[in-house]
């Protein structure tokens, strides 16, 4: 049976009790993917005392396949970075999904990470020359947490660290490539993220956004 965190608020205690190093760092952003790697950002932050933002992320699914990402938006600093798996979409494309529905889901996910820039606080945090600390609930793919690595790294961060309390071996193995990474689990058999804690509510606006509103100076 694979570790089972209790809820996000306890996955991010445990991430920074791993996380030493970062304590009280001047230097350093904390910055938890919206949404649900907000609460788990929060916990962590509190413990080590660090500065506490948003990155914006929306997942680009395939059309029936939603969980599975063709690509990610991530916003940071102004700025709307898009990441694709290219491969990904050549073999899609080969097999009869339309361009033009990547193009619609894409839109789509992009006026719905325009409405939360324009309702979040704690998502222009300055990461300029500074080390960004990224936080989400669970790295499946990775595709929106390397859209967040690209997207704090345009607006300036001197370096990046991804951390999740659990993630796949294959998330891991490609985020690597491009930063920092840690995961305190990391199954042989990687089932959705929710699987891996008992308590895994699904968060709304109203429960981000007071997080972020609570940890503004």
């Amino acid at each position: 049976m694979g570790m089972v965190f209790e809820d996000r608020d306890e996955a991010g205690k445990r991430l920074a009790a791993a996380l030493p190093q970062f304590r009280e760092r001047p230097d350093t952003v904390l910055l938890g993917l919206a949404r649900g790697g907000i609460p788990v950002a929060a916990a962590a932050a509190e413990v080590l005392h660090l500065p506490f933002g948003a990155v914006l992320v929306r997942k680009l699914g395939i059309p029936g396949h939603d969980e599975t990402a063709f690509g990610a938006l991530a916003y940071s600093g102004g700025r709307i970075v898009r990441l694709l798996n290219r491969p990904l979409v050549a073999r899609i494309l080969e097999n009869g999904v339309r361009q033009a529905w990547l193009d619609e889901v894409e839109s789509r996910e992009r006026d719905e990470l325009l409405r939360r820039v324009e309702k979040y606080p704690g998502i222009n945090h300055e990461v300029r020359g500074k080390t960004a600390l990224l936080v989400d609930d669970g790295l499946a793919t990775g595709a929106t947490m390397r859209a967040a690595v690209e997207a704090v790294r345009s607006s300036g961060a001197a370096s990046v660290v991804a951390a999740a309390p659990v993630g796949s071996i294959e998330a891991e193995k490609s985020l690597s490539r491009v930063c920092d990474v840690l995961c305190l689990h990391l199954p042989g058999k990687f089932r959705a993220v929710g699987s891996f804690y008992r308590h895994f509510d699904q968060l709304t606006d109203d429960d981000a956004i007071g997080l972020l509103q609570g940890a503004q100076p």
